[in-house]
């Protein structure tokens, strides 16, 4: 990904934690620990408030959260010790996202193909609940406790506020100045990955063309040769994508993207540069950027310049340079600033400089 976000901490954290104590305190429990009951969320005074709201509310979105629970805990109650550490390591792994996307050795990730082929009956029930927590349940006594989803966009967007999305850094992504939002998507999907569904450094907001279009169900963290790294949405250090393009065609009009190469950098980050051009269809969306009008116009402006103000080409291009250090995003400025850098090369400034037309 071009950029990370910034992560924000919000009331709606506090589910997570409730189902952190759900897990540990409960479930986890549970063998040995009786029948299921309300007492058992005593030392939570705020989840028992919540699991009390949805067992005597008489919702539909009560009885999910109340029935998966108990039927989930009766599940648990059968499990032998060395099964609850097992299941243990799963849930810590699979919610320390940071390490899942850097491939940690240490974190043994599990897809609920993994518990299927152990606790089929289990495995069905935790996806029955953890697929359908999101989206949240629209429960007066939940909003009360954690809030509303666009109370929190409204907030994630306060921080991050260059109006991009980060995955592409193509398409607008509905910021503070728009009544909608854009879609939380799932970084580990939901559907595959058990106990992360309303983790909120597993979610973050992505363009359509990201989210609904290109990633879909794929699994970042896995491919058919195994695990492999990716970008973190919240890593707090840059990574500072290098974008190199060559055209192997003069005639910009007419290009296609047979015709273009492209490069991309630091080598430090190779492996989730791959992962995020897979995952995200990077080649074939900047190419076909780069044979559309945008690029077309990128070098008609050079030309303009040139031609209307004396302008000289690699003028134009350090301006657009310029541009870019300031705001890679901006404007599509990080493939124009290697459209016209690949231009250059290709002795079409050249041309430009000499009065003719770019070919």
């Amino acid at each position: 990904m071009l950029f990370a976000y910034n992560y924000v901490s919000h009331v709606m954290d506090k589910l997570q934690s409730f189902i952190d104590f759900i897990f540990f305190e409960v479930w986890c429990k549970a063998p040995g620990n009786g029948d299921f009951r309300l007492e058992l969320f005593d030392a939570n005074a705020d989840l028992k408030e919540l699991i009390e709201a949805f067992y005597y509310g008489n919702t539909k979105d009560g009885d999910f959260f109340y029935g998966h629970v108990e039927r989930i805990y009766s599940l648990f109650a059968a499990l032998l010790p060395p099964q609850i550490e097992q299941l243990k390591q799963w849930y810590q792994a699979n919610n320390d996202i940071e390490k899942v996307c850097a491939n940690d050795a240490a974190v043994q990730i599990a897809r609920y193909a993994d518990i299927t082929a152990i606790y089929p009956d289990l495995s069905k029930q935790l996806a029955s609940f953890f697929k359908d927590l999101w989206p949240l349940p629209d429960v007066a006594a939940l909003r009360d406790k954690i809030g509303k989803i666009d109370e929190h966009y409204d907030a994630f967007m306060k921080v991050n506020t260059n109006g991009k999305c980060p995955f592409c850094g193509l398409s607008d992504i509905k910021g503070m100045h728009h009544t909608k939002r854009e879609a939380y998507d799932h970084y580990l999907p939901k559907g595959l990955y058990p106990f992360n569904s309303i983790n909120f450094r597993n979610l973050a907001p992505a363009c359509h063309e990201c989210n609904s279009t290109y990633k879909l169900r794929k699994d970042p963290a896995h491919n058919t040769a195994g695990r492999r790294k990716i970008f973190y949405p919240y890593v707090t250090s840059g990574h500072g994508i290098e974008i190199t393009i060559d055209l192997g065609a003069l005639d910009i009009d007419r290009l296609d993207p047979a015709d273009i190469q492209l490069t991309f950098g630091p080598a430090a980050v190779h492996e989730e540069i791959e992962t995020w051009k897979d995952v995200y269809g990077i080649d074939e969306r900047y190419k076909a950027k780069c044979c559309g009008s945008d690029a077309k116009d990128w070098l008609e402006q050079v030309r303009i310049l040139h031609d209307t103000h004396g302008i000289a080409p690699a003028a134009s291009l350090a301006t657009v340079q310029q541009q870019t250090e300031k705001d890679p995003v901006a404007n599509s400025n990080f493939l124009k600033k290697a459209f016209l850098e690949a231009c250059q090369r290709a002795g079409l400034f050249d041309v430009i400089a000499e009065g003719g037309a770019a070919p």
